[in-house]
């Protein structure tokens, strides 16, 4: 059975649901709605996202349905409890545009070296706000040519910004004639039981 286009307007789905959530809660406000991912905050081409899926009996209707950018549709909850979807959205939200995937590429940067990109930067003796900012525009521009988008996927993925900061790192490491160290102790050998395990 070949699926029906999806009907509803994007203005019906805004006006819809700004009239009845609470917009300090997602990472997008009232006004810009209509234009910017309602989880990422990004201005982009915003995709109509069933809340519950039609394959699973949900409708086509403003109250089924969430504007996301192409990438947040391909990573949001497929289930059938509504609660699920505003849940996903409110744990994302932002207090800036434009900024989702630096924060999850910082995550990412703690899961992969069990430190914060913070933490090593103060490792380096750089802990003033404003000395990180000039250092680390310098080196960025240099490092971000060493990176790439990967076929069919337009955008930086989180392993790749997690990696672009590691690289801005050591190369500001470099610049400063210090090491950054690589803490290669795992979380079994420390006796620290792995975040996915914790109760």
């Amino acid at each position: 059975m070949e699926r029906k286009p999806i009907k509803t307007k994007i203005p019906e789905i805004v006006d819809y649901w700004f009239s009845r959530i609470d917009e300090s809660d997602f990472s997008v406000d009232a006004a810009e709605a209509h234009e910017r991912c309602w989880r990422c905050g990004c201005k982009r081409n915003l995709e109509r996202c069933h809340i519950v899926l039609d394959s699973l009996g949900g409708r086509d209707e403003p109250a089924n349905l969430v504007l996301l950018c192409a990438r947040c549709h391909a990573e949001n909850p497929n289930v059938t409890d509504p609660e699920i979807m505003w849940d996903w959205l409110k744990a994302y939200k932002v207090p800036f545009y434009d900024t989702l995937w630096s924060i999850l590429g910082l995550k990412e940067y703690r899961f992969i070296y069990k430190r914060s990109f913070f933490e090593d930067l103060a490792a380096l003796g750089i802990s003033d706000p404003d000395e990180r900012n000039r250092e680390m525009r310098e080196i960025k521009t240099i490092v971000y040519r060493q990176a790439t988008v990967h076929f069919g996927q337009p955008y930086f993925n989180t392993a790749t910004v997690a990696g672009l900061y590691r690289m801005q790192l050591k190369e500001l490491a470099r610049k400063l004639g210090k090491t950054l160290t690589q803490d290669d102790r795992s979380e079994a050998m420390s006796g620290k039981m792995p975040w996915w395990l914790e109760t």
